[in-house]
């Protein structure tokens, strides 16, 4: 389709698989940004090598332009502006956009967001739904103000959540949902006529940045906390215990009957094997 549904020309920001996925939805669909913005290529793997993000990959695949800056700094707003688009969506792309570079847009910024916001601000709103025990969610595309996540919300789809899901269940189809969202809306944002509700501030609760311990549990401890924890850190950070001074990377586990249940571990320098002993902890 080639741009055939686009007025008006676009910026994508975005950097993990997230808004890969994201962006192939809105080119598969005719809508190709002007420009993509992501992070600077990092080392990554065993031997360091140095390794566009996923979405530069995915740009360079269909001949987009691709910018790449370390820091939104004046230079890279006004290499940013030279392609002279008229909004920009953004989508888990790891740097705060500045107040500048939000005006730059003069049909505004807008942002997929991984909740039903004012709920669930900040970087990690899918992890916490599933670790505070929610069974709905959902993703929201606001129009965004340089303060995190509190842009007047422009749609909102709600995705229910299941027993058994997991951040790797879950997000996959909120990815899905949000750029069927996305395409909804893309032809009001386009033609500058989107209409969009503010935010109930004061309503507003934060999704906070997790660390590698956070992942640790205690197995004779609150059986649904650390269901709640290995469904949330399904990806990342993963959830691991101690036995006998060896730390246990738990790969898979159950909660059955009121009990969270171990069923495979990955020793600390070994592979990975069943697990049985003290395998179930009641509440």
């Amino acid at each position: 389709m080639d741009n055939a549904n686009l007025s008006a020309k676009y910026a994508f920001f975005g950097t993990p698989s997230v808004a890969r996925d994201t962006l192939r939805a809105l080119i598969e669909a005719g809508w190709k940004p002007e420009l993509v913005v992501t992070s600077p290529d990092a080392p990554r793997g065993r031997g360091l090598v140095m390794t566009p993000s996923e979405t530069k990959a995915l740009a360079e695949e269909y001949d987009l332009q691709v910018v790449a800056p370390a820091r939104l700094d004046e230079e890279a707003i006004a290499s940013i502006k030279e392609y002279d688009c008229d909004f920009a969506i953004v989508v888990a792309y790891g740097k705060i956009l500045p107040e500048a570079l939000i005006r730059a847009f003069p049909k505004g910024v807008f942002n997929i967001h991984y909740s039903l916001l004012p709920k669930y601000r900040g970087a990690s709103p899918v992890e916490t739904a599933l670790l505070n025990g929610e069974t709905e969610t959902g993703v929201t595309i606001q129009r965004m103000v340089y303060k995190l996540d509190a842009g007047d919300i422009v749609a909102i789809v709600k995705e229910k959540i299941s027993p058994d899901d997991t951040t790797s269940t879950l997000r996959p189809r909120l990815i899905e949902a949000g750029a069927n969202l996305l395409l909804a809306v893309l032809p009001e944002i386009s033609s500058g006529e989107v209409q969009a509700t503010p935010q109930e501030h004061d309503e507003a609760t934060f999704a906070p940045k997790f660390k590698k311990e956070d992942g640790l549990l205690k197995l004779d401890g609150k059986a649904e906390e650390n269901w709640r924890k290995y469904r949330a850190f399904s990806e990342w950070p993963g959830t691991y215990f101690f036995e006998n001074d060896k730390r246990m990377k738990i790969k898979k586990a159950r909660f059955e009957k009121g009990q969270f249940i171990v069923e495979r571990v990955v020793p600390e320098g070994g592979k990975e094997v069943e697990y049985h002993e003290g395998g179930a902890f009641s509440v």
